[in-house]
């Protein structure tokens, strides 16, 4: 179903997507403890990353996450980041291994699977107005709220347009996005292989095509692809795809989450596979 987005410039307030981050760093007070302390060590580990959520535990019970579910606490006083479904932003500080959350809470109201929405819902509540203890440890993140919930994460490095392989999640048009349906996922994947070519699956066929990459813009060439033919919805995912073929599409990449998006206005949302 098709769901108002927040608008760009809410997007860039709340630091939704990897731009999204959080987090005030505070500088020892000179006498020689303050930057070497137990305590801010974890402050500049935590901030300018991207953590991907491996699982939320609460009341004793482990909630796996979904893919593309990642956290960014950056130096600007904000966090933001993605549920698996929803883009999410706050503010937010960041005092040695101390993570105090604020309650005012934004993120996007796409509706995905009963799964996802769960998992958002344990992790919406964790986080939202709330105080949490950090650890890191060899590239891993573990939150603790003061009633016991955590939260496990991992640093996971930015990916690059080229080379990487792309699966499609959500499609755009306008302000507005839906999820892919479900029997769609992992089916709907594009990589850009550095030397013209763009590769990939479109939920049924098979796609090729010219891909020339240049100052933010993807011209792509007449697709080639498989004549397979299977359900309604995936041949619906497949139409909407092939509007963005013979034609030029922008692209946004932050780290892990690449955005294209035709001269008319529509277009896809995709995150990068491990």
């Amino acid at each position: 179903m098709h769901t108002q987005r927040l608008t760009l410039s809410i997007l860039a307030v709340t630091g939704l997507l990897a731009t999204a981050a959080c987090g005030t760093e505070r500088a020892g007070d000179g006498s020689g403890s303050g930057a070497d302390s137990v305590g801010a060590r974890p402050q500049s580990e935590i901030t300018g990353k991207h953590w991907n959520v491996q699982s939320v535990t609460v009341d004793g019970t482990r909630h796996d996450a979904p893919a593309g579910a990642h956290i960014e606490f950056g130096k600007d006083g904000k966090v933001g980041g993605n549920y698996g479904c929803n883009h999410f932003g706050a503010s937010t500080e960041v005092e040695g291994d101390t993570i105090t959350v604020g309650s005012d809470l934004h993120k996007t109201e796409m509706a995905c699977g009963d799964k996802p929405m769960e998992f958002e819902s344990k992790l919406s509540g964790v986080l939202s107005d709330s105080t949490i203890k950090a650890e890191v440890n060899d590239g891993k993140l573990t939150l603790t709220t003061q009633d016991g919930s955590t939260v496990r994460l991992v640093e996971e490095e930015p990916a690059d347009l080229q080379g990487t392989k792309w699966n499609v999640t959500s499609r755009l048009k306008g302000d507005s996005a839906s999820p892919l349906a479900s029997e769609a996922k992992g089916k709907v994947h594009l990589t850009f292989d550095g030397k013209g070519t763009v590769r990939g699956q479109l939920g049924c066929n098979r796609v090729s095509a010219e891909a020339t990459v240049s100052d933010g813009r993807i011209t792509l060439g007449s697709p080639s692809t498989t004549r397979m033919m299977c359900s309604a919805s995936l041949m619906d995912i497949e139409r909407e795809l092939l509007k963005l073929f013979d034609g030029t599409v922008s692209y946004e990449l932050k780290h892990r989450s690449l955005t294209l998006t035709s001269e008319n206005g529509t277009g896809v949302e995709a995150v990068a596979t491990k």
